[in-house]
C-alpha cells in the first residue's frame, strides 16, 4: 500500500505551485477574456452583497411606518430586484466569455501532450504502459478544466465576497462581528485543509490503483487472443479483481474520512452563526441595532458560509487536479531522448548512398548488441543481412531512423552524419516495410494514403497494384472503405504486409528498408511480391533485413551477422561455396521448405 510522508508532501505542495504556474501560457492567447470574465465576477459580487444592503433598508422602511399606513417602498423593491438581476446577469456573462479560456487551455495541453509524446523516444514507448497512460492523461488534461472552472467559478468569487463583506462590517457594525464571522471562517478554512491534507494521501493511491487496474484490463484486451489460446481469461479476471479490490478499501476509506470532514464543516458553521446571531439580539436589544440590522447580519453569514460549505468541496477537487494534472506536466518535463542538434539542417538527398561506420550499440551498458559493425550502400545497390534472431538485424532498421543514437562509430546518407541533420528530412527519405505491421483503426484507403497524404485516389490504387492487394480490397463488401480493426486485427498477416508495401511505394523514398518484409506470406505470394520489390528497389538504395534466406539470393551482396557482428559477406553463391554460417542457414531453411511445401496453401488471403 502506498504511504505519503511529510517530506513527499512538502514536495507536492512546491509540485502543485509549478503547476500553477505552467497552466499561464495556456491561458494567455485569451488574456483580454480572461479579464473581462474577471470583471463580470467582481460586478456579480458587487450585486450579491448589495442585496442584504437593500433588504435591511426595505425592512427598516417597514419598521419606521408601524404606526402609521405601510407605504411600499418601491425604490428600494426596485433596486432589490435589479441587484438580484444585475448578479445572475453578469454571473452568467463571465461564464460565456470564460468558456472559450478554458477549453481552448483544454485543447492546447492535450495537443501539446499528444506533440511531446511523438518527440519521446522509442526506448520511452516500449516501457510504457498504453492503459495507464490513456487513464493519466485523460484525468490530467480534465483537471486544466476543473482547476480554471473552481478558481473563476468558486475561490475568486468567494474572496471578492468576502473582501466586500469585511468593509461593510469594519465600517457599519462592531468589531466584534468582523471578528466572529472571520475567526469562523479561518477555523473552517484551516480545518478543511488539514483533513482535506490527510485525505489526499487515500487520492493519491486511488489514482496509482485505477491506473494500475485499467492499465491491466487495456492489456489484457490487447492480448485478447493469447488469453483465449492459453485460456486464462479467470487469471485476468482475478487479478484484475484483487487491484480493484485494493482500490475498494482505500475508497471506503476516503468516503469514511469525507463524511468526517463534512460533520466538522457543519458543526464549524453552526457554531459560528450562533455566536454571531447572539450578538445580534443582543444589539437589537440595546437598542444599538434594528431588525433590519440584525436581518443584514444573519444574511451575510449565510451568503458567506453557503459558498463556504462549498469551498471544502472545491478545495479537494483541486487537489485532487493537481495531483492528476502533476502526471502531465511531469510527461511534459520529460525530456526527449533522441533530439535535434541546434540549427540542425535538412538531409540533403543526392544520390542515396548509405554507409554504416564503425557502429557500436547497447540497450543497457552490459550487454552489447552491435560490435563494430561497418558496411556501405551504393545508389541502385542491394544490400541484404541476415542472420539468427537476436543476431542485431532490426537494430540495424532502428538506428537508421534514429529511434536510438549510436554509442560508437557514425551513419551517413550521402556523407552526412545523421546525427546532425532534422529527424524529419531523414525518416522522409528512407521508406520501409516493417516485420511487424500495425495499421491504425481506419478504412483500409486511409491507411494507403498515410505514406504520402496529399497522393491521389490514383497514385493509392497504383501503389495497391504493385503490391499485389487492389483486387483483394474491391472484392470486399466495402471496398477501400472496409475499416481494418484495433491494430489491422481483422486483416491476415500477409494482407497487412501487403498494405505495408503499397505504402512505402505511395511514399517514393531514395532509401529502401524491408525488415522481414514478406515473412508472413506463403510461397506463391511471396514470388509475386519479390517481382514487386525488385522492380521497385530499381535505382534505389536498398537495405533488406531478413531470416528467409530465399527471399535475399537476388541480393548484390549479403551480410551474415552473428551476436552483434558480421561474421561472412559476400554474393549468394560465394557464400554457399565457403560452407560457413550462411550455407549452414540455406540448408537447413531448405529441408524445412521442403517438409512443409506440399501442405503449404495456394491462396492465404483471409477474408475480412
Amino acid at each position: 500500500m502506498i504511504r505519503i510522508n511529510a517530506t513527499e508532501r512538502i514536495h507536492a505542495d512546491r509540485r502543485d505551485w509549478h503547476n500553477l504556474r505552467g497552466m499561464l501560457p495556456f491561458l494567455w492567447e485569451f488574456r483580454g477574456r480572461a479579464a473581462f470574465a474577471l470583471a463580470c465576477l467582481v460586478l456579480a459580487k458587487f450585486g450579491n452583497v448589495g442585496v442584504p444592503l437593500v433588504l435591511k433598508e426595505i425592512i427598516d422602511a417597514f419598521e419606521g411606518n408601524q404606526a402609521r399606513m405601510l407605504v411600499l417602498p418601491v425604490g428600494l423593491l426596485v433596486a432589490y430586484g435589479a441587484l438580484k438581476l444585475s448578479g445572475a446577469l453578469f454571473n452568467e456573462l463571465r461564464d460565456v466569455v470564460f468558456a472559450r479560456v478554458r477549453f481552448r487551455a483544454m485543447r492546447r495541453l492535450s495537443t501539446r501532450v499528444l506533440e511531446h509524446l511523438h518527440r519521446l523516444a522509442l526506448r520511452y514507448h516500449l516501457e510504457r504502459q498504453s492503459g495507464a497512460i490513456s487513464r493519466d492523461l485523460e484525468r490530467g488534461t480534465r483537471s486544466v478544466s476543473t482547476i480554471l472552472n473552481y478558481m473563476v467559478f468558486s475561490v475568486i468569487p468567494v474572496f471578492v465576497e468576502f473582501t466586500l463583506v469585511a468593509a461593510v462590517l469594519l465600517t457599519k457594525y462592531d468589531i466584534i462581528f468582523t471578528l466572529v464571522t472571520f475567526g469562523t471562517v479561518l477555523i473552517y478554512v484551516g480545518f478543511t485543509f488539514a483533513i482535506t491534507e490527510w485525505r489526499m494521501d487515500y487520492r493519491r493511491q486511488m489514482n496509482v490503483l485505477d491506473s494500475s487496474a485499467n492499465s491491466q484490463a487495456f492489456d489484457s484486451l490487447l492480448n485478447y487472443e493469447t488469453v483465449k489460446y492459453f485460456g486464462n481469461e479467470r487469471m485476468e479476471l482475478e487479478r484484475y479483481d484483487q487491484t480493484l479490490t485494493q482500490w475498494e478499501d482505500v475508497a471506503v476509506k476516503s468516503q469514511s474520512s469525507m463524511s468526517l470532514l463534512n460533520f466538522g464543516q457543519g458543526s464549524i458553521i453552526a457554531l459560528g452563526v450562533t455566536v454571531i446571531m447572539f450578538f445580534a439580539a443582543q444589539g437589537v436589544v440595546s437598542g444599538s441595532m434594528s431588525i433590519g440590522d440584525l436581518v443584514l447580519v444573519n444574511a451575510f453569514m449565510l451568503q458567506l458560509f453557503i459558498p463556504l460549505g462549498f469551498l471544502g468541496i472545491v478545495y479537494r477537487q483541486i487537489k485532487y487536479a493537481l495531483a492528476d494534472m502533476d502526471l502531465v506536466f511531469k510527461l511534459l518535463e520529460r525530456e526527449p531522448e533522441i533530439v535535434d542538434a541546434p540549427a540542425a539542417p535538412a538531409l540533403r538527398i543526392e544520390r542515396g548512398a548509405l554507409a554504416f561506420e564503425q557502429v557500436d550499440f547497447h540497450y543497457q551498458p552490459e550487454r552489447a548488441i552491435l560490435r563494430d559493425v561497418s558496411f556501405r550502400v551504393e545508389p541502385g545497390e542491394k544490400l541484404a543481412v541476415v542472420g539468427h534472431s537476436g543476431a542485431g538485424k532490426s537494430t540495424l532498421a532502428r538506428l537508421l531512423f534514429r529511434f536510438y543514437d549510436v554509442n560508437g562509430g557514425r551513419i551517413l546518407i550521402d556523407g552526412q552524419d545523421i546525427r546532425d541533420v532534422t529527424q524529419d528530412s531523414l525518416r522522409s527519405a528512407i521508406g520501409v516495410v516493417p516485420q511487424d505491421t500495425v495499421l491504425f483503426n481506419d478504412t483500409i484507403y486511409y491507411n494507403l494514403v498515410y505514406g504520402r497524404p496529399e497522393a491521389t485516389r490514383e497514385e493509392v490504387e497504383h501503389a495497391a497494384e504493385l503490391a499485389h492487394i487492389r483486387r483483394f480490397i474491391e472484392a470486399l463488401p466495402n471496398g477501400w472503405d472496409t475499416v481494418v480493426g484495433e491494430r489491422g486485427l481483422k486483416l491476415s498477416g500477409g494482407e497487412k504486409q501487403r498494405v505495408a508495401i503499397a505504402r512505402a511505394i505511395l511514399k517514393r523514398p531514395r532509401i529502401l528498408l524491408f525488415d522481414e518484409a514478406t515473412s508472413s506470406l506463403d510461397s506463391k505470394t511471396e514470388q509475386a511480391i519479390q517481382q514487386t520489390l525488385a522492380e521497385v528497389s530499381e535505382d534505389h538504395t536498398t537495405l533488406v533485413i531478413a531470416h528467409r534466406l530465399s527471399t535475399v539470393v537476388d541480393a548484390d551482396r549479403i551480410l551474415v551477422m552473428e551476436n552483434g557482428r558480421i561474421i561472412e559477406q559476400g554474393e549468394h553463391r560465394r557464400l554457399l561455396a565457403q560452407d560457413g554460417v550462411y550455407a549452414a542457414m540455406w540448408e537447413l531453411q531448405q529441408r524445412e521448405r521442403e517438409e512443409i511445401g506440399a501442405l503449404e496453401p495456394a491462396d492465404p488471403a483471409d477474408p475480412v
